[in-house]
């Protein structure tokens, strides 16, 4: 089991405190294993075991336990039995009828150090925001990132010469759904998994939970977002491309489809800034998926479309290390990600080959106008190294497994 020390350095500060910590990230991500991981640290630290409760509401064992009254029930007896601290692990939660209401009652009525997860974005969007009014701390839990594959394929630390060009293959082909590292990475094997995964997460979290009836749509819209990840387009692009295949449908419901799956952690949204003006732009944003591997599933073409790949894990390992991540225009320029997290700021080009000097005019150019000291970077897949005018020039392998990036 891999550690995931990224997240854990950031849980264990709220370990044992009455905050509920809430674990969000697309179903099959790594959430259950990461409350695994919690209790092992909890187990360690001298908490006994027998006040720990873990119930998981996709379990039928639990099925009975699916209203907030009868969980606080079930709870509320198996607390009171408890001598000292409470830690309550409750996976999947969202499957629990008005659940917000009982966890704040557990929070209120005894003294309990809570973890909850959800496969939806918007866990947070409705009552227990209001409910616990800032009594949380929200983690999401990505995919592995480059680092946290290798180590599991390879069982290697996975330091900058650690991770072999096959690993790094398979990463950017197949993508780095946790799962991946129990089984053999063939074609075969690893598309199945991964389609199952998409209809699952398709038919559950997307269109079971906003009610959506007409699921030949909201594939066509989803195929038409992942075969332009990285591109801009907009609702009215969509629907025209839909009205073109004989599919009439208005933009605000495109919009709505699209939301849908961002709740779910399908896709990540990345908005424009202009970066003369320094504003955010409300057209044409960018759509990336959370896991790069789906697209092979569902779309397919192996790496031909290695440079779309690159830039989508370029943007998860950027938003997976907490900055919120913007496309950034300066006049009729675009830089690929402009990323930005406590007062820092990097500025990220990615593309596949620097093959020729146009293209390497295109990529370092694009700085040209940014006069700030803040750090830029080229990523791509050159073995040479071609920094100029202190720009960094980085293999994509080098800039996913740097510590940081200054």
């Amino acid at each position: 089991m891999i550690r995931r020390e990224l997240y854990l350095s950031r849980i264990r500060p709220f370990m044992g405190t009455d905050l509920v910590k809430v674990i969000t990230g697309m179903r099959r991500s790594g959430k259950s294993v990461m409350l695994d991981l919690i209790k092992e640290d909890l187990i360690s630290s001298g908490v006994p075991r027998e006040n720990i409760i873990s119930l998981n509401f996709e379990s039928l064992d639990n099925a009975g336990l699916c209203t907030a009254e009868s969980l606080w029930q079930e709870l509320s007896t198996r607390i009171r039995g408890i001598s000292g601290q409470c830690r309550l692990f409750l996976d999947e939660i969202q499957e629990v009828a008005s659940w917000e209401r009982c966890i704040n009652s557990l929070r209120a009525d005894f003294d309990c150090d809570i973890y909850i997860t959800g496969s939806n974005a918007r866990l947070l969007s409705g009552e227990l925001a209001t409910l616990l009014g800032g009594r949380y701390a929200e983690f999401t839990i990505y995919p592995f990132s480059l680092r946290e594959y290798a180590a599991s394929r390879q069982g290697s630390s996975a330091e900058s010469g650690a991770v072999s060009q096959d690993t790094l293959k398979e990463y950017l082909q197949y993508g780095g759904m946790p799962f991946l590292s129990h089984i053999p990475v063939t074609g075969e094997v690893a598309i199945q998994y991964l389609t199952d995964l998409y209809n699952s997460i398709v038919l559950k979290d997307v269109a079971t939970r906003n009610r959506v009836r007409d699921l030949d749509l909201l594939q066509r819209i989803i195929l038409f977002v992942i075969s332009n990840t990285g591109r801009t387009f907009s609702a009215r692009s969509i629907a025209g491309y839909l009205k073109s295949e004989g599919r009439t449908v208005a933009p605000e419901t495109v919009l709505n489809y699209v939301r849908y799956c961002c709740d779910a952690c399908l896709l990540q949204r990345v908005g424009r800034s202009d970066l003369s003006g320094k504003k955010l732009l409300s057209v044409n944003e960018k759509y990336y998926l959370t896991d790069h591997g789906i697209r092979e599933a569902v779309y397919g073409g192996g790496l031909k479309d290695i440079e779309l790949l690159m830039e989508n894990v370029v943007c998860m390992e950027l938003i997976r290390r907490r900055y919120k991540v913007t496309v950034g225009r300066y006049g009729d320029r675009e830089i690929d990600f402009v990323a930005d997290r406590d007062g820092k700021r990097i500025y990220v080009q990615s593309s596949y080959l620097l093959a020729s000097p146009e293209t390497v005019q295109r990529e370092f150019g694009v700085f040209d106008h940014i006069r700030d000291n803040f750090p830029k970077y080229v990523v791509t897949m050159d073995e040479i190294d071609m920094s100029r005018n202190g720009i960094r020039h980085m293999h994509l392998k080098e800039f996913l497994l740097a510590e940081d990036w200054d």
